[in-house]
């Protein structure tokens, strides 16, 4: 499976529709699937230089979504959050096209700058194939076992 459609949004150019599928997505796994009760909304959403990174397949359905931070926001450096693919095309290699999609617009908006994020533990061996390397201890994020990771440029 592969995504026929990308798009980068700010949350001002994201339609009604287009954002309640998004929430949807995110609650769908991060709240349902996972088990894990946490605030999904917050302010970081609708920050004017958020990016709104949705991958849709051939019949237009949203497979895939992450939200790209800019530098200054969460961390010093730009982040990559709200990693999420539906469930039905993961392992599938979306996970992969996501993140390299992802490293694209970064370089596009940010050119240069490192990426820090906030890792589920069980993802290490995923973002480090993408040139993560952990920098911290791990710490529970919403009863999750999390670590930061740092990536030096955001160059794909």
């Amino acid at each position: 499976m592969s995504i026929s459609q990308w798009e980068v949004k700010t949350f001002q150019q994201l339609t009604v529709d287009q954002l309640f599928e998004v929430l949807q997505l995110r609650v769908d796994v991060f709240v349902v699937e996972q088990q894990c009760a946490y605030p999904e909304l917050d302010h970081f959403d609708r920050h004017a230089e958020t990016r709104h990174l949705s991958g849709r397949d051939e019949y237009g359905q949203l497979m895939a979504y992450a939200r790209i931070l800019p530098p200054g926001l969460k961390f010093s450096e730009v982040s990559i959050g709200r990693f999420v693919v539906k469930g039905e095309a993961r392992g599938k290699g979306v996970g992969h096209e996501l993140f390299h999609t992802a490293l694209a617009v970064i370089q596009k908006c940010w050119p240069g700058n490192a990426i820090r994020i906030s890792a589920q533990e069980y993802l290490q061996k995923f973002y480090a194939q993408h040139g993560f390397t952990r920098v911290s201890d791990v710490y529970l994020e919403d009863g999750i076992p999390h670590f930061e990771m740092l990536r030096k440029s955001s160059r794909a």
